[in-house]
């Protein structure tokens, strides 16, 4: 009897930590997958002649944006609408320099410092996606959280694309 109620809440808390783990990489496998996904859209658009012209870097809610697929990647995660930002540095916001105009879309305003090709007949994009995990088993005991594990991951991707 000692030994099952010593046993059963360690390997309860064993169980649950598992289950946010493996939560946690598949967000982080997704997050990967949908920064180099919008990524190559962003350069690439539809790839086809009658869609000639780059997508639109954003906003989240317009469906064919940059931002938007990004987002869509994760749209099977808890909270993706409201937990994910993106930063999209892209050809379809400017095209007279080699140093990208890039936006922030999401409820968090993201900044960070847009990279400027060596080649002046090239630009970089880069899209940033940051993602606010919110693990499906929260493990807490008295206000205090016992989840180990950051809750926020940031995936970013640079591609060059012809100016």
């Amino acid at each position: 009897m000692i030994e099952v109620a010593i046993f059963v809440p360690l390997f309860t808390l064993l169980v649950c930590y598992a289950v946010d783990l493996g939560y946690f990489y598949m967000v982080a496998a997704a997050l990967s997958s949908s920064a180099r996904n919008a990524a190559e859209y962003s350069i690439q658009g539809n790839a086809s002649s009658a869609a000639s012209k780059l997508p639109a870097a954003g906003p989240i809610s317009t469906t064919k944006s940059v931002a938007a697929l990004a987002v869509g990647d994760l749209a099977s995660f808890f909270n993706s609408p409201v937990a994910t930002s993106v930063y999209v540095c892209s050809n379809s916001l400017v095209t007279s320099s080699h140093l990208s105009r890039c936006q922030s879309y999401g409820p968090t305003t993201l900044s960070y410092a847009a990279d400027a090709d060596p080649e002046s007949t090239m630009q970089l994009n880069r899209v940033d996606v940051v993602y606010t995990i919110s693990p499906p088993i929260p493990l807490g005991f008295a206000g205090a959280s016992l989840n180990i594990i950051p809750t926020t991951f940031r995936r970013s991707v640079e591609m060059r694309a012809i100016n």
